[in-house]
């Protein structure tokens, strides 16, 4: 590792510790839409109007209610629509993780194109992981999709760090192996500090450890699966790893080598772009 990489890891894990690093907020919208979903007599046209002030947001959900994997016979066309066929919990998860996006905003253009590779990678895995979820086990999709697109969300202080430190923004061998070495710390600690499901909060600490072998199936061993189906054949590290020896495979019941001929998980690939 390089003196700056050390250095500036040194830097942020003591500011992580010292709760100095300054941590993006959630989106005003996914506030509203977590405190409305609280609410257990909530309506499906109370949700509609709370969703509805975020027009892109609105357009999303109805996207993903038409994609291949949900598509009914007839296609959605508006909210209220949207969200009865989805129901209230699943399309408060589902809106709150694709209302991420809005956090991913740099001022600096390697900053930015980092920023949406990261986030791109993170829509597929969950889309991946829906599928996944609703394919091999009795888990929530919903809640498995909000894990795909949180699991990395620890890069994004890193980065923005990085935006005001521009001897690490030249130097990009450093910023990844910093980026590699402390995401997983921080997106834990972003996760608790927005009060996630404790059930996801300890997913980026632990999708990375291959060898992980829980009790019973959960939501980091669907995303691990993802992760490796959506590096498969890259120059990523992830696409290294022999998916014979991950664990998580044979909780979900899935044989490595047939993974490919889902047909469904290519279609869900992109089920949240």
């Amino acid at each position: 590792m390089s003196e700056l990489a050390d250095k500036v890891q040194q830097d942020l894990v003591a500011a992580i510790n010292n709760d100095d690093l300054v941590l993006p907020t959630l989106p005003e919208v996914a506030l509203q839409i977590r405190k409305a979903a609280e609410d257990p007599e909530i309506s499906v046209s109370a949700l509609s109007k709370v969703i509805g002030r975020d027009t892109a947001l609105s357009a999303r959900l109805i996207k993903v209610v038409n994609s291949p994997l949900l598509r009914a016979t007839q296609e959605v066309t508006d909210l209220h629509t949207a969200i009865t066929r989805l129901g209230v919990n699943y399309s408060s998860n589902l809106a709150i993780g694709l209302v991420m996006e809005q956090i991913f905003n740099a001022r600096s253009e390697v900053v930015e194109q980092k920023m949406r590779e990261v986030w791109r990678k993170s829509l597929e895995i969950a889309g991946i992981s829906y599928a996944l979820c609703r394919r091999y086990t009795q888990l929530k999709p919903d809640q498995a999709a909000l894990g795909g697109l949180v699991h990395q969300i620890g890069v994004l202080p890193i980065l923005t760090y990085a935006e005001d430190h521009n001897e690490l923004l030249a130097d990009s061998i450093s910023l990844n192996h910093v980026i590699d070495q402390i995401h997983p710390l921080i997106g834990d600690k972003l996760l608790r500090v927005w009060d996630f499901p404790e059930k996801l909060v300890k997913l980026p600490g632990q999708y990375l450890d291959f060898q992980r072998d829980s009790e019973r199936v959960d939501y980091v061993d669907v995303v691990q699966v993802a992760s490796l189906y959506c590096h498969k054949g890259t120059d990523h590290p992830i696409a290294r790893v022999n998916a014979f020896d991950v664990p998580a495979f044979k909780k979900l019941g899935i044989d490595p080598d047939n993974l490919a001929v889902c047909q469904d998980l290519e279609a869900s690939r992109s089920m949240f772009y």
